[in-house]
């Protein structure tokens, strides 16, 4: 926190008001009679800045302490087997060897190769970009890239679907995550425009103000006046050259937009990011994910021949269905049909998924429509499954009733259809 600190004093311009400061103490001492204005003047430079230094570090350490608490979305502890027992551990406990646990929804804690699968698919976008479900395997393949090996799973990533069970074999900076975290770490700091603005403009102040000031002293020398009187008057007019109030100005000004980008949803670690922002002019980026929100929304449930629009936008089960009643139990088998997760917000404050996108979005229109997952769980227990992979194009789970047991799917309207022998269908008004 100190170096934080120390560092808002090392700016340029900030280095030219600490020396006009002191030049401006040395008046103070050199004047008989000494004037109290001066000393004022002084104290009066050195507070402008101690504010800047003080404005700019209340910023980023705010911003620090927000983007801490966006460490709650990263997994901190997981599921490992040693000595035969399965336990919770912290992810920073992890070693090479260990054997971890994986399920749909988990994110993986580290790099390390399947040994056990069983229709295990993850999203390996934070790797790779691209945010299709990847099918992994426990069997050996080729020697190659390890991003490319389908026996792998690294950290950063999410299980998507299926299980398994996976060997440690790197962690933390080891990790393809960590190779990408240790390039960005070591990439030079680059200074903004608008610094490098300051900069050259503190660098022209301070050389016009030593030449002017030691112009003024020497053509005036030779007139026999007193030489303290004529060094105090020449160290006067250098400080008078000084914009002291710029400083906290341009700090004031940034602050105004970091606290307007925050009502915006933007997080701004430093002030001088603000101005960066604003003279950008090109942005490059990719298709998958970036410019999104990367939430799924179900907009329409078609049923007997109708079409039921809902309302609501995002993973928060707000907003209506059409006629609920009409689509409830095929929303009841679709919510049973999957392996997603519906979070509530804590401190992140918005609704979240843990799983598939698809599943969450199927999850969120069913409790839109007065589903209760939950009794009917409860109601039904899911005796198996049959996850989806890429040549079925379906996901079967099998849950058991008071009257015996039923299948539910979901997946491919044309492979779904291929199954089928009848098709359930109440008549409605003009169908």
């Amino acid at each position: 926190m100190w170096r934080q600190l120390g560092a808002q004093f090392t700016d340029l311009f900030a280095m030219v008001l600490i020396v006009a400061s002191g030049i401006t103490f040395v008046a103070y001492e050199l004047e008989q009679p000494r004037d109290l204005g001066t000393l004022q003047l002084a104290f009066a430079i050195l507070g402008v800045v101690v504010l800047n230094a003080v404005i700019g570090f209340a910023q980023e350490y705010s911003a620090e302490r927000t983007a801490e608490s966006l460490q709650a979305m990263v997994p901190h502890t997981c599921r490992a087997l040693r000595d035969g027992e399965r336990l919770e551990l912290p992810v920073r406990e992890l070693v090479p060897g260990d054997v971890v646990a994986v399920e749909a929804g988990d994110a993986v804690s580290a790099d390390c190769r399947a040994v056990e699968a069983h229709e295990l698919s993850v999203n390996n976008a934070p790797l790779t970009g691209e945010s299709n479900a990847v099918g992994r395997t426990a069997e050996p393949v080729a020697a190659g890239p390890p991003l490319e090996a389908r026996n792998c799973l690294f950290m950063g990533t999410d299980v998507v679907a299926g299980s398994g069970r996976a060997v440690v074999f790197a962690t933390g900076a080891g990790t393809e995550f960590g190779k990408i975290y240790r390039l960005a770490a070591a990439a030079p700091r680059q200074k903004t425009p608008l610094q490098r603005q300051v900069a050259s403009m503190a660098r022209r102040v301070a050389g016009a103000a030593l030449a002017i000031g030691a112009l003024l002293f020497a053509v005036r020398l030779p007139t026999g006046e007193p030489l303290v009187p004529l060094f105090v008057f020449a160290l006067g007019v250098m400080v008078a050259l000084v914009p002291e109030g710029l400083p906290a100005t341009l700090s004031v000004s940034l602050a105004i937009g970091v606290r307007r980008m925050a009502k915006r949803h933007a997080l701004i670690k430093r002030l001088l990011a603000v101005e960066a922002l604003g003279s950008t002019t090109v942005i490059c980026t990719d298709k998958t994910g970036t410019l999104t929100q990367a939430e799924m929304t179900v907009a329409r449930v078609w049923a007997d021949g109708l079409l039921h629009p809902v309302s609501g936008v995002g993973y928060a089960p707000v907003g209506e269905v059409d006629d609920p009643a009409a689509v409830r139990e095929l929303l009841r088998v679709a919510g049973l049909c999957c392996n997603a997760r519906l979070v509530p917000p804590t401190d992140l404050k918005h609704w979240r998924v843990l799983g598939d996108t698809t599943e969450g979005a199927l999850l969120v229109v069913a409790a839109k429509a007065g589903v209760d997952l939950e009794a009917a769980e409860a109601a039904t227990p899911r005796v198996t499954e049959f996850p989806f992979y890429s040549d079925r194009k379906l996901m079967t789970t099998v849950h058991r009733s008071n009257v015996g047991h039923h299948a539910y799917a979901k997946g491919a309207p044309s492979e779904l259809l291929a199954h089928c022998t009848a098709i359930e269908w109440k008549a409605s008004a003009g169908h």
